[in-house]
């Protein structure tokens, strides 16, 4: 992986043979999916301990805008981000290194926190994943526009694009069931992943413009 430097584009098909993770990435996601469990089991008062809760975050308990994105609201909210996770992995495990992946969770996450603090007064507490998940498909979709071919890089964009707009039309998909869906964080956490991005493009191109005057 890299974090933006020149590489030929794949083909779909290509990149439908090389979705298999390697044995390292294999790792990573089994500990993040594991982790996403074990924080499952901790219960109703371990859930209410960790989520966003505005007022708590207000009185000084800022562990909530790290850990809201890490506690779900039942096994099947679990068990959808655990499959985002894999999606993600599986569309762009080639886009970006680790410590970009970092850095794209971190803006997303943190985009998410300072809007719903700062704007967002009236969503009094949120958990999941799937903000900082947008982040990352926001985030893919600028790597792709560079390297792949423009009809990949349109169709995820659009599909991107038209599912916030959805949302923000007509609420969460049917997909979520009676889950209560926060879809403000959807578009902030792509936002960040958006910025993220442009962030890493930029600093890519700027270590190749160096290399070539050396």
């Amino acid at each position: 992986m890299s974090d933006g430097l020149s590489r030929p584009a794949l083909s779909f098909s290509q990149r439908l043979r090389q979705w298999m993770p390697d044995r390292q990435e294999r790792r990573v996601i089994g500990l993040l999916w594991l982790g996403l469990v074990l924080l499952s089991l901790l219960g109703e008062d371990g859930r209410l301990l960790l989520r966003y809760e505005r007022e708590a975050v207000l009185q000084g308990e800022y562990w909530r805008l790290v850990t809201a994105h890490l506690v779900h609201l039942n096994a099947w909210h679990t068990m959808l981000n655990a499959g985002g996770v894999a999606l993600i992995a599986a569309l762009f495990k080639h886009d970006y290194s680790w410590r970009g992946w970092l850095l794209i969770a971190l803006f997303g996450a943190l985009a998410i926190d300072l809007a719903f603090v700062c704007w967002e007064p009236q969503i009094a507490w949120y958990v999941g994943l799937s903000g900082v998940l947008h982040g990352a498909l926001a985030a893919g979709a600028v790597s792709w526009w560079q390297y792949q071919p423009k009809r990949l890089s349109l169709g995820l964009t659009a599909i991107l694009v038209g599912k916030l707009a959805w949302e923000y039309q007509h609420g969460g998909l049917l997909l979520m069931g009676d889950l209560p869906v926060v879809v403000e964080a959807h578009r902030y956490g792509a936002l960040g992943g958006l910025a993220a991005g442009l962030i890493l493009w930029l600093h890519a191109h700027r270590q190749v413009a160096v290399k070539s005057r050396i």
